[in-house]
């Protein structure tokens, strides 16, 4: 679903992207993890059309994202911190999106699995950080999108609320669409992810499937193989 070729970011002469190469297949669940400055959060907003590449090649469906802006209408993101319009309503929230995107709803059971619909006429600002966490979850989730860009899903939620968010990302790869998301929570990597973009340095150091990744450095979990993979990089 998504080709990055080449990739080049510069902020304020730091280069966070660095030639960055990697592919997220449709129909998976693909984890990007990395240390903190590794371009995790360049690479999203890229996708996303809110970063302007320097140089490199980054295709949606074959399609590059510096051309027709219809594709994000094909794309639901849950950022790690929402930043709501303070003075609306949860219901006016939703209707603003509905507007903005020029779609209908066609998904918001996630509304009532995460029991907030309840919540939804009051004032975002009255609301506690978990419920708004909630409805910043419900919301990637109610234009049925091609692709889900997850940023930290499950911060600031309950354990029975990050729960069911994730038997709904299981669900949803089941459907066969795809999960691109992003957590420092390594077993929740494990649980959800198929493939793996191992970002150091503004650079893919791996890309491929989780299993593949524990294969190739001969250790049992995810935490053990990135360290593998540091250790390698530091001795380089």
């Amino acid at each position: 679903m998504i080709t990055a070729h080449g990739l080049w970011k510069r902020f304020g002469g730091v280069d966070v992207l660095r030639g960055l190469d990697a592919d997220i297949t449709a129909g998976r669940v693909t984890a990007i993890v990395g240390p903190n400055g590794a371009g995790k959060t360049t690479f999203i907003k890229s996708i996303l059309g809110l970063t302007r590449l320097d140089r490199g090649t980054l295709l949606f469906d074959g399609e590059p994202v510096t051309g027709d802006e219809r594709y994000r209408r094909r794309i639901g993101y849950m950022p790690q911190i929402a930043r709501f319009p303070e003075n609306l309503t949860g219901t006016e929230l939703l209707a603003f999106l509905r507007e903005l995107r020029g779609q209908p709803v066609t998904d918001d059971t996630l509304l009532d699995e995460l029991q907030v619909r309840a919540a939804l006429p009051k004032p975002l600002r009255v609301m506690s950080g978990g419920t708004r966490q909630k409805v910043n979850a419900a919301a990637a989730f109610l234009f049925r999108p091609a692709l889900l860009i997850l940023d930290e899903p499950t911060s600031g939620l309950d354990p029975v609320s990050a729960g069911i968010l994730k038997r709904r990302i299981h669900a949803e790869r089941i459907a066969g669409r795809t999960v691109l998301l992003t957590s420092h929570v390594l077993s929740e990597v494990e649980e959800l992810a198929d493939d793996v973009i191992f970002l150091c340095d503004g650079q893919a150091r791996f890309t491929g499937a989780l299993t593949a990744l524990k294969r190739s450095t001969g250790q049992a979990t995810l935490e053990r193989s990135l360290a593998t993979l540091m250790t390698a990089e530091d001795a380089a």
